[in-house]
């Protein structure tokens, strides 16, 4: 195939051992996303961040180390949150541009983009600066964000589709973990004091952002995207060669499929902006039900309020504010970190599950049974954690209660991992269709980004997401009960 790059690996390559190839790109995105996300767990609590740099708090003593007290949690929160902001922006322009140019020039850019966001952030000297790099590096996660999931389930094949994207997304966790404990690591040095403590975690994303941008050259375009615009043979061989050689006529029949389907949706469906998408769901006298039986603006509203809806089931706080969480519980300041580090970890294998049950059980029955799980650790958790906090003079109690509330923290989280975490990113690539496609994953992303922004900015302020007496607490236990209904 001559219209293919000679070092493009789809001709080294074919059938499993392409697929994951391509899913170990996609896996390495995914892992920088979440590296991000777990990165300021870490960096909020350095003190020369905290205290000297953003000065939103003091260094006080406590159980024998000195920690970040907030003084001002609207701007430590706005800082976390501003980065979503970012990612909303990133999602919509990654859609357009990838609609117009294809999904591997669009991963390319949103990692230079990153790595420009990373550099801005790791020299960062006070807040308004650290905000507008924060900002910088959200839009080109935005971009990753929004057309990384479409590149992995539009080369999958439809059996396989939800195993490799839990897959992806167990690196994503492992994103996390490797931030929190990279982090934990570096608070050691020169007792917290130096801008090491956070200047490196941040500073870390830079490789894997790196690479993502020179790899990802060589790896071939979606056939879908390539059917869309016309270029159908190069389409047709890399179908093929995802597919085998071995297996032409079954590669053949997908091909000729997803040409009747992209000429059918061009028929269908003739606006296409991110307007008209979301101004579908309007009766046609208020000019919605421009796409007709496809149902655009009904497919859009489903995805946003999914990803919002993952959001604010909790997972946001305990990710970022899980010293906290613990200390709450009854743990000093250093065994509430480990805790944490080892919580990140059990979020990582509880992904897994996913790999197994996402293709058998199906989407819809996925987030029923996350839903039970979720909703009832939640309750104990928060339960538990306010028994142990009205025991504070009674050792042996507040130990006993404090295990348990952390112990069913652990089960909330593996709840999160084996269902919530992965499902939401899959379902737009699976219901939107393909003129569409990129610009309908963005409409998930921006969910996403609100749903992030939202809690991230409020938790700190309403200091703890989990426990009473906090009105945040209360909320996470509405939005436990509001996530029953979404299936």
């Amino acid at each position: 195939m001559d219209l293919i790059s000679k070092y493009n690996i789809v001709h080294r390559y074919e059938k499993r051992s392409l697929l994951i190839a391509i899913n170990c790109v996609a896996g390495l995105a995914i892992f920088f996303f979440g590296y991000d996300q777990g990165m300021m767990g870490s960096v909020n609590v350095s003190i020369d961040y905290g205290v000297y740099r953003m000065k939103y708090g003091d260094v006080e003593l406590h159980d024998g180390a000195n920690q970040v007290t907030v003084q001002n949690s609207t701007l430590q929160g706005g800082i976390v949150a501003v980065y979503y902001l970012g990612t909303l922006v990133g999602c919509l322009v990654g859609g357009w541009i990838g609609e117009k140019v294809g999904r591997i020039k669009v991963m390319a850019l949103g990692a230079i983009w990153g790595v420009i966001g990373a550099s801005l952030q790791t020299s960062a000297m006070n807040a308004p600066w650290m905000i507008c790099a924060r900002l910088v590096n959200g839009i080109g996660t935005g971009m990753l964000n929004v057309i990384v999931p479409v590149w992995a389930t539009e080369t999958a094949s439809h059996t396989s589709r939800g195993q490799f994207v839990a897959i992806e997304f167990t690196l994503n966790i492992f994103g996390v973990v490797v931030a929190y404990w990279l982090g934990f690591g570096c608070s050691f040095v020169n007792d917290g004091f130096s801008p090491f403590v956070w200047r490196f975690p941040i500073a870390f994303q830079i490789i894997p952002l790196l690479f993502l941008f020179v790899i990802v050259w060589f790896f071939p375009e979606s056939p879908r995207w390539l059917v869309k615009v016309g270029r159908e043979a190069e389409a047709r061989y890399i179908l093929g060669r995802l597919r085998g050689e071995d297996e032409y006529g079954l590669a053949e029949a997908e091909f000729q499929d997803i040409v009747n389907v992209s000429e059918l949706e061009k028929k269908s469906g003739k606006v296409n902006s991110y307007f008209h998408m979301f101004w579908d769901i309007m009766p046609k006298r208020l000019g919605g039900g421009t796409s007709g039986k496809l149902h655009i603006g009904r497919r859009v509203q489903l995805v946003v309020w999914l990803q919002i809806l993952q959001e604010w089931i909790g997972i946001a706080g305990v990710t970022i504010y899980a010293n906290d969480i613990f200390s709450q519980a009854g743990y000093s300041v250093f065994k509430s970190r480990w805790i944490a580090g080892i919580n990140d970890i059990f979020y990582m294998f509880s992904t897994l599950i996913a790999v197994f049950t996402l293709d058998r059980l199906g989407r819809r029955v996925s987030l029923y049974w996350g839903n039970i799980v979720m909703g009832t650790a939640m309750f104990l958790s928060g339960g538990f954690s306010a028994l142990a906090q009205q025991n504070l003079d009674n050792q042996s109690k507040r130990a006993a209660y404090g295990a348990a509330g952390a112990a069913f923290t652990f089960v909330f989280t593996a709840g999160f991992g084996a269902t919530w975490l992965t499902i939401p990113w899959l379902y737009p690539a699976e219901i939107f269709p393909l003129q569409v496609r990129a610009k309908g994953n963005a409409w998930g992303v921006v969910g996403w980004s609100v749903g992030n922004g939202w809690t991230r900015l409020l938790n700190p302020t309403h200091h703890l997401p989990l426990f009473p007496p906090t009105p945040a607490h209360s909320t996470t236990y509405l939005n436990q009960t509001c996530t029953q209904p979404t299936n």
